[in-house]
Protein backbone atom coordinates (compact mmCIF):
# COMPACT_ATOMS: atom_id res chain seq x y z
CA UNK A 1 0.00 0.00 0.00
CA UNK A 2 1.31 3.22 -0.80
CA UNK A 3 -0.06 6.78 0.73
CA UNK A 4 -0.47 9.82 -1.17
CA UNK A 5 -0.63 12.60 0.64
CA UNK A 6 -1.76 15.27 -1.28
CA UNK A 7 -3.67 18.77 -1.07
CA UNK A 8 -4.77 19.18 -5.15
CA UNK A 9 -7.31 16.51 -6.13
CA UNK A 10 -6.37 16.62 -9.85
CA UNK A 11 -2.82 15.99 -8.78
CA UNK A 12 -3.43 13.41 -6.43
CA UNK A 13 -6.19 11.36 -8.33
CA UNK A 14 -3.65 11.42 -11.05
CA UNK A 15 -0.72 10.11 -8.81
CA UNK A 16 -3.27 7.27 -7.63
CA UNK A 17 -4.10 6.23 -10.63
CA UNK A 18 -0.60 5.93 -12.14
CA UNK A 19 0.52 4.01 -9.19
CA UNK A 20 -2.66 1.40 -9.47
CA UNK A 21 -1.87 1.43 -13.35
CA UNK A 22 1.75 0.41 -12.45
CA UNK A 23 0.32 -2.28 -10.30
CA UNK A 24 0.75 -1.03 -6.52
CA UNK A 25 -2.24 -0.16 -4.26
CA UNK A 26 -2.55 3.26 -3.34
CA UNK A 27 -4.42 5.80 -1.55
CA UNK A 28 -4.76 9.29 -0.76
CA UNK A 29 -4.74 12.09 1.53
CA UNK A 30 -5.94 15.86 1.45
CA UNK A 31 -3.93 16.69 4.45
CA UNK A 32 -1.82 15.45 7.47
CA UNK A 33 -4.79 15.11 9.93
CA UNK A 34 -6.09 12.65 7.01
CA UNK A 35 -2.99 11.12 6.37
CA UNK A 36 -2.30 10.25 10.37
CA UNK A 37 -5.69 8.66 10.85
CA UNK A 38 -5.08 6.21 8.92
CA UNK A 39 -1.33 5.60 9.62
CA UNK A 40 -3.08 4.46 12.86
CA UNK A 41 -5.50 2.22 10.55
CA UNK A 42 -1.97 0.42 8.13
CA UNK A 43 1.19 0.66 7.73
CA UNK A 44 2.19 1.37 3.87
CA UNK A 45 5.11 0.47 2.40
CA UNK A 46 5.89 4.18 1.35
CA UNK A 47 4.90 7.37 1.44
CA UNK A 48 4.53 10.08 -1.35
CA UNK A 49 4.42 13.49 0.67
CA UNK A 50 3.90 16.88 -0.97
CA UNK A 51 5.97 19.59 1.53
CA UNK A 52 3.17 22.62 0.77
CA UNK A 53 -0.40 21.04 2.45
CA UNK A 54 -3.28 22.75 4.62
CA UNK A 55 -2.27 22.87 7.96
CA UNK A 56 1.08 20.43 8.80
CA UNK A 57 3.25 20.86 6.24
CA UNK A 58 5.26 17.76 5.14
CA UNK A 59 8.15 19.06 5.98
CA UNK A 60 6.36 18.90 9.69
CA UNK A 61 4.95 15.12 8.91
CA UNK A 62 8.24 13.59 8.08
CA UNK A 63 10.14 15.20 11.70
CA UNK A 64 7.51 13.78 13.16
CA UNK A 65 7.48 10.64 11.69
CA UNK A 66 11.37 10.09 12.19
CA UNK A 67 10.96 11.21 15.56
CA UNK A 68 8.40 8.26 16.64
CA UNK A 69 11.16 5.91 14.96
CA UNK A 70 8.56 5.02 12.10
CA UNK A 71 11.13 3.84 9.03
CA UNK A 72 8.64 3.86 6.63
CA UNK A 73 9.91 5.18 3.07
CA UNK A 74 9.37 8.84 1.90
CA UNK A 75 9.54 10.22 -0.72
CA UNK A 76 9.10 14.08 -0.65
CA UNK A 77 7.05 16.26 -3.40
CA UNK A 78 8.85 19.58 -3.68
CA UNK A 79 8.39 22.98 -5.57
CA UNK A 80 11.18 23.53 -8.58
CA UNK A 81 13.85 25.33 -7.20
CA UNK A 82 12.86 25.19 -3.23
CA UNK A 83 16.68 23.60 -2.70
CA UNK A 84 16.08 24.32 1.05
CA UNK A 85 13.37 22.33 1.71
CA UNK A 86 14.49 19.41 -0.50
CA UNK A 87 17.88 19.53 1.59
CA UNK A 88 16.03 20.01 4.87
CA UNK A 89 13.91 17.09 3.94
CA UNK A 90 16.77 14.57 3.11
CA UNK A 91 18.63 15.60 5.94
CA UNK A 92 15.32 14.47 8.17
CA UNK A 93 15.30 11.19 6.59
CA UNK A 94 13.64 11.55 3.40
CA UNK A 95 14.62 8.45 1.40
CA UNK A 96 14.45 10.89 -2.21
CA UNK A 97 12.10 13.58 -3.62
CA UNK A 98 10.62 14.84 -6.63
CA UNK A 99 10.51 18.32 -7.92
CA UNK A 100 7.09 19.74 -9.29
CA UNK A 101 6.16 19.41 -11.77
CA UNK A 102 7.04 15.65 -12.63
CA UNK A 103 5.99 13.40 -14.79
CA UNK A 104 3.75 9.86 -13.56
CA UNK A 105 6.62 8.18 -15.45
CA UNK A 106 9.25 9.62 -13.51
CA UNK A 107 7.22 9.05 -10.28
CA UNK A 108 6.54 5.41 -10.57
CA UNK A 109 10.19 5.25 -11.43
CA UNK A 110 11.06 6.66 -8.14
CA UNK A 111 8.29 4.85 -6.22
CA UNK A 112 10.39 1.21 -7.51
CA UNK A 113 13.87 2.30 -7.03
CA UNK A 114 12.87 3.66 -3.35
CA UNK A 115 11.07 0.29 -2.45
CA UNK A 116 14.31 -1.71 -3.93
CA UNK A 117 16.51 0.17 -1.48
CA UNK A 118 14.28 -0.75 1.42
CA UNK A 119 14.00 -3.97 0.10
CA UNK A 120 17.72 -5.00 0.13
CA UNK A 121 18.17 -3.29 3.79
CA UNK A 122 19.67 -5.75 6.04
CA UNK A 123 17.51 -7.00 9.05
CA UNK A 124 18.11 -5.66 12.86
CA UNK A 125 21.34 -6.92 14.23
CA UNK A 126 23.94 -5.34 16.11
CA UNK A 127 27.04 -3.33 14.48
CA UNK A 128 30.13 -3.23 16.88
CA UNK A 129 33.51 -1.12 16.40
CA UNK A 130 36.17 -0.02 18.44
CA UNK A 131 33.31 1.66 21.38
CA UNK A 132 31.31 2.30 18.13
CA UNK A 133 27.62 0.11 19.44
CA UNK A 134 24.83 0.23 16.47
CA UNK A 135 21.70 -1.39 17.48
CA UNK A 136 20.01 -1.31 13.68
CA UNK A 137 16.77 -2.86 15.04
CA UNK A 138 16.22 0.17 17.59
CA UNK A 139 18.08 2.82 15.45
CA UNK A 140 20.07 3.54 18.27
CA UNK A 141 24.29 4.17 18.36
CA UNK A 142 26.58 4.84 21.40
CA UNK A 143 30.04 5.67 21.92
CA UNK A 144 32.01 4.60 24.75
CA UNK A 145 28.63 3.43 26.29
CA UNK A 146 27.32 7.48 25.84
CA UNK A 147 24.25 7.64 23.56
CA UNK A 148 25.16 9.47 20.64
CA UNK A 149 21.54 11.58 19.10
CA UNK A 150 22.56 11.43 15.35
CA UNK A 151 20.34 12.64 12.59
CA UNK A 152 18.93 10.60 9.61
CA UNK A 153 21.44 10.91 7.52
CA UNK A 154 24.30 10.76 9.96
CA UNK A 155 23.08 7.50 11.10
CA UNK A 156 23.18 5.75 7.54
CA UNK A 157 26.23 7.36 6.85
CA UNK A 158 28.00 5.66 9.93
CA UNK A 159 25.83 2.42 9.26
CA UNK A 160 27.69 2.45 5.63
CA UNK A 161 31.13 2.48 7.44
CA UNK A 162 30.39 -0.21 10.04
CA UNK A 163 28.92 -2.24 7.38
CA UNK A 164 31.87 -2.03 5.29
CA UNK A 165 34.99 -1.48 7.58
CA UNK A 166 38.33 -1.08 6.22
CA UNK A 167 36.69 -0.13 2.79
CA UNK A 168 37.33 3.33 0.97
CA UNK A 169 33.80 5.23 -0.16
CA UNK A 170 34.46 8.43 -2.37
CA UNK A 171 32.15 11.36 -1.64
CA UNK A 172 30.28 10.92 -4.84
CA UNK A 173 29.44 7.05 -3.63
CA UNK A 174 28.73 8.14 -0.31
CA UNK A 175 26.34 11.25 -2.15
CA UNK A 176 24.77 8.23 -4.09
CA UNK A 177 24.28 5.87 -1.24
CA UNK A 178 23.41 7.61 1.17
CA UNK A 179 21.31 10.78 -0.24
CA UNK A 180 20.19 9.12 -3.67
CA UNK A 181 21.12 8.99 -6.94
CA UNK A 182 19.13 12.13 -7.72
CA UNK A 183 20.87 14.29 -4.87
CA UNK A 184 21.85 17.10 -6.91
CA UNK A 185 24.02 18.62 -3.63
CA UNK A 186 27.30 19.34 -3.48
CA UNK A 187 30.23 16.89 -2.35
CA UNK A 188 30.59 19.31 0.85
CA UNK A 189 27.57 18.11 2.05
CA UNK A 190 29.52 15.15 2.86
CA UNK A 191 32.09 16.68 4.60
CA UNK A 192 29.67 18.81 6.70
CA UNK A 193 28.31 15.38 7.88
CA UNK A 194 31.43 13.52 8.18
CA UNK A 195 32.53 16.41 10.79
CA UNK A 196 29.53 16.42 12.87
CA UNK A 197 29.13 12.77 12.80
CA UNK A 198 32.73 12.80 14.20
CA UNK A 199 31.95 14.99 17.01
CA UNK A 200 28.56 13.16 18.16
CA UNK A 201 30.76 9.93 18.37
CA UNK A 202 33.57 11.81 20.38
CA UNK A 203 37.00 9.50 20.69
CA UNK A 204 35.20 7.18 18.36
CA UNK A 205 34.79 9.68 16.10
CA UNK A 206 38.65 9.31 14.92
CA UNK A 207 38.24 5.69 13.23
CA UNK A 208 36.07 7.68 10.79
CA UNK A 209 39.29 8.38 8.59
CA UNK A 210 39.84 10.73 5.77
CA UNK A 211 42.01 8.74 2.68
CA UNK A 212 43.45 12.05 1.25
CA UNK A 213 42.54 12.71 -2.41
CA UNK A 214 39.78 9.93 -2.53
CA UNK A 215 37.53 9.79 0.59
CA UNK A 216 36.31 8.53 3.87
CA UNK A 217 36.71 5.19 5.87
CA UNK A 218 36.12 3.37 9.18
CA UNK A 219 39.52 2.35 10.23
CA UNK A 220 40.69 0.75 13.56
CA UNK A 221 42.45 3.75 14.86
CA UNK A 222 41.36 5.53 17.76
Amino acid sequence: MIFCVEDDDGIRDLMIYALNAAGFTAVGFPDGAAFWEALRQEDPELVLLDIMLPGEDGISILKRLRSEENRVPVIMATAKGTEYDKVIGLDLGADDYLAKPFGMMEMVSRVKAVLRRAAQSSPGETLSHYGIQMDTAQHTVTADGARAELTFKEYELLRKFMENPGRVFTRDQLLTSIWGVSYAGETRTVDVHIGTLRTKLGRCGDCIETVRGVGYRLGASR
